[in-house]
């Protein structure tokens, strides 16, 4: 039995031969299919035993480096929800390892064609593990968000073999800059097998972003050739460098997709165990994903893959925690969201996964499906709420200064709901879905043209701004305006309290040409070109991180409540009214902070002045009876004025 208390399924090799389980409750007979080392010819083909809803078989001569895959025989009846067609080779949901990638072939949709030159063929592959070590990361730090090749496809410095896979991120010349930038831990966007969208490849697209996955504990051979060997080497070289590892992992739908999709796994083992239906129409898959199907995250044999899939990733690279794309999911049944789903009840008392690093991005498109702040403890959860408000506070709309100062705070109007006193906030601005930092200063409007949708997908309101122009554009005053809010957007980003995520290119400049759905770009469009970063952009991200780890009070999760540890000011210095605060036009905010000076090694205040005004501004700090304002980046005493549309931060040094 696995810790689940399900039927251990999968691989599992053992003195007396190798044994292959998988679950189907509504499947007439399964059979395991043996390929030769090209996994191009079918060597054997032999039916499993059934033991109530576990179907298995031990072979004494299946080594390690065995290919296999399954078929599933049944009633094919997609209006009742049946999907079983012996010509579909499935692969296992437990595969470790995958002799090559996805790719799509309408014969993937097409009942009784075979498809076993398609289909990756399953590795049976010796499990190792490592002694799980307490995470690096803890809450408060500073996330960096990658994309592995669009991170290191292009890097000049990184061995030519070795760009674009998760290699590429144990070379030194990634860690310096990671170490420079003051990363706590890199999240990876999905390293798990994936599939194209059925649209995209007659469009001559790919998904280069991977929210697409097949099998959740494979890693695509594309990113991780090496597998999760190639994995954990990348993990344990990033932890010597005191820089954790997240993984982005896609447990809401799979790239199965709609009644229209493909049959490459589960949807051919049981459709109607591993995805949600209508209760009174099993064909019609139910859609709170956007993404064609839903998986029943509900089910107890859901719930084991999931389970041992992290487990998996714990034991077998030691990574210290997880981001779950859509996780309302998790929580949800046929009567809603859980914040005490089992699902988050059986990770908190799992012996491995109980001290992992957990983030949410906490909503879904179903009914119900906006969580925000209703995640239970420990999880941590993207802030869309604060994102947006720091932008439409930098885009000059009125009536945000409350908004700003309460997404500053940690948000507790969002995260104080269920008695909490600590903010689980993950905060940021940009993220890999919609605009890129520097875009959004650069576009009012969304430019999708290159997906072949006539720009209809991706979100409209994005709450952004061009300068003056739209695009690209030469004019020497409007790139410095960009550049000053850039430079502001970070700034009050890393002024924030609690988790912070950058994304990955963004403290360089990176753009996407306005494209803010850019799944379907894998080439330049969301390459990062090293050679092309703006080095002030850069200097600048790498002083505000500095600062922020040299001042404890940001990294404090405790919510701000002004009782001793935080003051509003106006620039004259005084006190922010009820009028100030609701004041339509109020463009400027001093947040006073009282941290732990690691320089210093005391305690002390920091101003954070916030001047979003285009024009240069006065500024009156508090007194200080035995010290001075210094400015906190540069070390010089205050100007006259503060610059226009800036972030500005000041410490009182003794």
């Amino acid at each position: 039995m696995s810790t689940t208390g399900i039927p251990r399924l999968g691989v599992t090799r053992a003195s007396d031969g190798t044994r292959f389980a998988v679950y189907s409750h509504n499947a007439a007979g399964i059979d395991l299919c043996l390929f030769d080392k090209s996994g191009k010819k079918e060597l054997r083909r032999l039916p499993l035993m059934r033991d109530g809803d576990v179907h298995s078989l031990t072979l004494a001569d299946a080594p390690a480096g065995t290919r296999y895959g399954f078929r599933a025989d049944g009633i094919y009846s997609p209006e009742h929800g049946l999907w079983f067609d012996p010509a579909k080779l499935l692969v296992d949901p437990y595969a470790i390892e995958l002799d090559r990638p996805f790719r799509h072939d309408p014969r993937l949709t097409l009942f009784g064609e075979e498809t076993a030159d398609l289909v990756p063929k399953a590795i049976v592959t010796d499990a190792k593990t490592v002694k799980p070590k307490p995470p690096l990361f803890q809450p408060g730090g500073l996330i960096y968000e990658v994309a592995v090749k669009p991170f290191t496809i292009l890097h000049p410095d990184i061995p030519a073999k070795k760009r674009g896979t998760v290699a590429a991120l144990a070379e030194p010349v990634v860690i310096d800059h990671l170490r420079r930038l003051g990363v706590s831990a890199i999240e990876l966007m999905p390293i798990v097998a994936w599939i194209d969208e059925r649209h995209l490849p007659p469009l001559g697209l790919h998904n280069g972003w991977g929210y697409n996955p097949i099998a959740p504990m494979a890693l695509d051979p594309r990113l991780v050739p090496g597998g999760v060997k190639e994995l954990g080497k990348t993990v344990e070289a990033l932890h010597k460098a005191g820089i954790g590892v997240i993984l982005d992992l896609v447990f809401n739908h799979s790239g199965e997709s709609d009644r229209f999709g493909t049959t490459l796994s589960m949807r051919g083992l049981d459709n109607l165990t591993y995805y949600r239906h209508a209760n009174d129409r099993p064909g019609e898959l139910i859609n709170d994903t956007g993404c064609g199907n839903t998986i029943a995250c509900d089910h107890p044999v859901v719930r084991a893959l999931i389970l041992d899939s992290l487990r998996h990733f714990v034991l077998a690279a030691g990574v210290d925690g997880f981001r779950f794309d859509l996780a309302s999911i998790l929580g949800r049944d046929m009567s809603g969201f859980h914040r005490d789903a089992a699902l988050f009840t059986a990770i908190a008392a799992d012996s491995v996964l109980r001290d992992r690093i957990l983030i949410a991005e906490p909503w879904d498109t179903g009914p119900g499906g906006y969580q925000l702040g209703n995640f239970p403890e420990p999880f941590l959860e993207w802030n869309d709420r604060a994102r947006d408000d720091i932008r439409r506070y930098w885009r000059g709309d009125r009536h945000m200064v409350g908004a700003l100062a309460t997404a500053l705070a940690g948000s507790s109007d969002t995260f104080s709901r269920w008695g909490e006193t600590k903010t689980r906030s993950v905060n940021f601005i940009a993220a890999h879905d919609g605009f890129t930092l520097v875009d959004l200063v650069s576009y009012a409007r969304k430019h999708n043209e290159a997906n072949g949708e006539s720009n209809r997908d991706g979100h409209d309101e994005n709450y952004s701004w061009n300068n003056g122009a739209e695009g690209a554009i030469a004019d020497p005053e409007i790139v410095a305006g960009r550049q000053a809010d850039a430079m502001a957007l970070l700034g009050t980003l890393f002024a924030s309290r609690g988790t912070i995520m950058l994304t990955a290119g963004d403290e360089g400049g990176r753009s996407q040409g306005g494209n803010n759905n850019a799944y379907a770009q894998d080439n330049e469009v969301t390459w990062l070109d090293w050679t092309k970063l703006d080095r002030k952009l850069v200097d600048h991200t790498v002083a505000l991180s500095a600062m922020r780890r040299r001042f404890d009070g940001f990294a404090w999760t405790d919510f701000l409540t002004g009782a001793g540890d935080v003051a509003w000011l106006r620039f004259d210095g005084k006190p922010m009214t009820v009028e100030d605060w609701e004041h339509p036009a109020t463009d400027n905010l001093v947040m006073v902070l009282a941290t732990e000076d690691r320089k210093q090694q005391r305690a002390t205040r920091l101003a954070v002045v916030i001047n979003r005004g285009h024009a240069p501004h006065p500024v009156q700090l508090p007194a200080s009876l035995d010290g001075e304002w210094r400015d906190a980046l540069v070390e010089t005493p205050p100007p006259a004025l503060v610059a226009a549309r800036s972030v500005t931060f000041f410490v009182e040094v003794f």
